[in-house]
């Protein structure tokens, strides 16, 4: 059966469909010793040899799901041009080449999805899906009942409009605020720069929830591997 390459790619776990349109037209894939950069091009995994950066991809490696509480102070892409420490350094032990789901800044911490199923990565990470994340925030500053309506309202934030967003009350602390921030987009720090908008500076900042998936009692820098229910889950939620 005849599938576009991108997304035959994809489901062999080398990364989001996104990002293997990106691998296409940088001419760093091979189909049966041709480089290809048309994108929609259709191969037939059962019968097609496809080379990614020189490496043959052989049959799908088993599909790994895992659950990471990222410590502040990682990224999490694959490689960073400042030698920075990635969150893959994290996973001991594992030997089948996972990526993150979506994004967590270097500075912010908390629940982090890892796998090579990049069907789900795909569906998860795309917006058009709407799912909740929820961010647990300390932030300097009183938060008020106007700064509530600013998050519920959406505000403009560079060149866009934010959707509206859920801002929580967790307690004061001194002359801060704990805040839980739930949000359905996931644009580039954005939590931090619409707490900025309304005036109050994020100085830590997790994530503890994707839609009901939670951290639970895993510690900063451990993870685990989702167990059935929560993989069924994620794949309901993602439309997998």
């Amino acid at each position: 059966m005849f599938e576009r390459l991108q997304k035959v790619m994809s489901k062999y776990g080398v990364a989001s469909r996104r990002k293997c349109e990106e691998m296409i037209t940088a001419g760093r894939v091979k189909v049966n010793g041709c480089t290809i950069t048309e994108q929609g091009f259709k191969v037939d995994k059962e019968k097609d040899i496809i080379e990614v950066d020189g490496k043959i991809l052989n049959s799908m490696d088993e599909k790994l799901y895992i659950l990471l509480n990222k410590p502040a102070g990682y990224i999490t892409s694959v490689k960073d041009q400042f030698g920075r420490p990635a969150v893959l350094d994290l996973l001991k032990g594992i030997n089948t080449r996972v990526f993150p789901v979506g994004r967590l800044d270097y500075d912010t911490e908390g629940l982090l999805i890892l796998t090579n199923d990049g069907d789900l990565t795909y569906m998860i990470a795309h917006p058009k899906h709407e799912i909740n994340k929820t961010y647990r925030a300390l932030i300097r500053g009183k938060v008020s009942h106007d700064d509530i309506i600013s998050f519920k309202r959406g505000m403009s934030i560079e060149d866009y409009t934010t959707a509206p967003a859920l801002l929580e009350i967790i307690r004061f602390s001194k002359e801060n605020s704990v805040v839980d921030i739930t949000l359905h987009e996931g644009k580039n720090r954005q939590v931090r720069k619409m707490c900025s908008e309304i005036g109050h500076e994020v100085i830590r900042l997790r994530r503890i929830r994707i839609g009901e998936l939670s951290l639970g009692s895993l510690k900063t820098g451990e993870w685990r591997y989702l167990n059935k229910s929560e993989i069924e889950y994620l794949k309901k939620l993602g439309g997998c």
